[in-house]
């Protein structure tokens, strides 16, 4: 039985990413849902991009909806089969291909699946990801970087955009987001977001849990992004050195609660690929390989230089 069992796993579907990408390894990380909403203040400095949001969305309502299948997708493109991330794939395109929204100045209409808006909302979300975790400790040296944008040309596929046409490397990044950096801007509909995520409604009763836990977590995620961020939304960020220590203290608190804890809050997508998989594809940071110093650069623990594309220098748009 034993054996029929390892030979079923052997057979198994590994998915689109696999237990051997870097994908695999970091997107088990419970930083991953500070990454999420730096992602968030990121994505609504685009006027284009956040106005499809907000004009095919109750944001203020739905907001966690939103940011919990967000989770699901990813969670879904990374640890499930091929064809359930296929399938999750399918059904974005298919939404967005029903949705536009209006320049409220021009009056001009336009398609949310502009490939421009997709690929800024891709870049945003993978560039927060990448950064927050090697930010906070996560051992993820230059050359796994590289492979991880390298590998979600993949995810960007999913979404409806050109593979060759999504920067698949660190110095790439960088050079999308100099590009796109003038025509950025915190717009109304990016104060909304702001406004949110800063202060979200809730029960009177949990205001005192607001306050002392979400706030936290939304000042922590608001202070890693860019310079240029910081500018935009008209709140200076604190010194990059203290960010980076914050960073690194709530990572060591958040990876101190065991793995097999985490991973049983729903919907439990790393613990259903190890058992469609077996043990050996459990994530793990040393699966990386030894620890690259991981303090040597921007980019790799401290981060103090850096304004974008995880490391790499870019000016503040204006």
């Amino acid at each position: 039985m034993k054996a029929r069992r390892t030979q079923v796993r052997e057979k198994a579907d590994p998915g689109l990413f696999g237990p051997r990408s870097v994908t695999w390894q970091l997107h088990a990380d419970p930083m991953m849902w500070i990454a999420g909403i730096r992602a968030l203040y990121l994505q609504a400095l685009h006027p284009r991009a956040v106005r499809g949001v907000m004009q095919n969305s109750d944001f203020r309502r739905d907001a966690w909806g939103r940011l919990m299948r967000t989770a699901h997708f990813v969670g879904t493109t990374t640890y499930g089969t091929t064809d359930a991330a296929e399938r999750a794939g399918a059904r974005v395109r298919k939404i967005h291909r029903l949705l536009g929204a209006t320049d409220p100045v021009t009056g001009e209409r336009y398609a949310i699946d502009e490939p421009a808006l997709l690929l800024w909302v891709h870049c945003a979300e993978i560039d927060s990801y990448l950064h927050v975790l090697r930010r906070s400790g996560y051992p993820v040296g230059d050359a796994h970087a590289d492979r991880y944008l390298a590998e979600h040309r993949v995810s960007a596929r999913l979404v409806g955009l050109d593979p060759d046409a999504v920067p698949a490397d660190r110095a790439a990044m960088a050079a999308y987001f100099e590009e796109t950096a003038p025509g950025l801007a915190a717009g109304s509909d990016a104060r909304e977001v702001d406004d949110f995520l800063r202060r979200p409604p809730t029960h009177p009763l949990l205001v005192p849990a607001r306050e002392l836990l979400w706030s936290r977590v939304a000042r922590l995620a608001y202070d890693s992004l860019p310079p240029f961020a910081h500018d935009l939304y008209g709140r200076p960020g604190p010194d990059p050195d203290a960010v980076t220590r914050r960073l690194r203290r709530t990572g060591a608190l958040l990876r101190a609660v065991p793995d097999r804890l985490r991973w049983q809050l729903p919907p439990k997508h790393v613990l259903r690929a190890v058992a469609r998989l077996g043990p050996g594809a459990r994530p793990a940071p040393y699966k990386l390989g030894p620890p690259v110093a991981i303090l040597d650069g921007p980019g790799e623990g401290s981060e103090h230089t850096d304004n974008g594309g995880d490391g790499g220098r870019w000016r503040t748009p204006g």
